[in-house]
């Protein structure tokens, strides 16, 4: 059953009645949370989808959590769930922040692949920012920007934070950004990688010396003593 509950269909008829609505929301999750089934999957995604307009905003992220519920519940072909995930997010203004660790269970590790694969290869497709530039952006990039931000959180992987960070290199803070990241995750040969990226982008302005900072700690750390001195004698006149 894809179609949207009786009575959320009756409340959205009276658009005046707010409360109508509220109340057949909130009488919807709690039909779900006490007894979910497999038609409840379909019946909440219609609730989403209806509710993610401007004026009914605020109450989809709650519905977004129900729809989870079921999902847990009643897991959907992972294939299918991401596609509506990804469409959810990008075809609707205003729709609710989708939290993986919600749908994990219902996505499985296949599908978690799959969202992946299919985030990545959307986001793959901005351009990136190059520096000095003044990038645009429009909604469809804020969102995948959104998408990736919460996969690499979910994951923790310190690559895909590398990703979303290096769409936008437009000053040297931004290589800064991506440099700090490498270092706490303690890979300074990437870390240093990036600080020689961002000085030869920058010419020595802006963030220089503190890439030149980062640069040189992350020599010492391997054991480098020697080209962290020749690092900042090679740019000393940009501290």
């Amino acid at each position: 059953m894809d179609s949207l509950p009786a009575a959320v269909v009756s409340a959205l008829t009276a658009p005046s009645r707010w409360d109508d609505v509220v109340s057949a929301v909130a009488d919807f999750d709690r039909e779900v949370r006490a007894c979910p089934t497999a038609e409840h999957v379909g019946a909440a995604a219609r609730v989403v989808e209806v509710l993610s307009t401007p004026a009914h905003a605020s109450l989809a992220d709650g519905a977004l959590g129900t729809h989870a519920v079921a999902c847990a519940a009643w897991p959907p072909d992972p294939d299918a769930l991401v596609a509506w995930l990804l469409w959810l997010q990008l075809d609707f203004p205003e729709a609710p922040e989708v939290r993986l660790a919600v749908y994990a269970g219902a996505l499985g590790e296949r599908g978690l692949g799959l969202y992946r694969e299919r985030a990545v290869a959307k986001f793959g497709a901005l351009p990136v920012i190059g520096f000095g530039e003044t990038g645009r952006y429009d909604r469809a990039r804020w969102a995948l920007l959104r998408i990736m931000e919460e996969l690499a959180e979910f994951t923790q992987d310190v690559d895909l934070q590398v990703l979303v960070l290096e769409k936008d290199l437009s000053s040297g803070w931004h290589y800064l950004q991506v440099a700090t990241v490498l270092q706490e995750a303690g890979r300074s040969e990437d870390a240093i990688e990036w600080v020689h990226r961002g000085l030869a982008a920058t010419g020595g302005r802006g963030a220089a010396a503190r890439l030149v900072d980062l640069g040189a700690a992350e020599y010492v750390r391997l054991g480098r003593p020697a080209e962290a001195a020749e690092l900042r004698r090679a740019t000393d006149p940009v501290r």
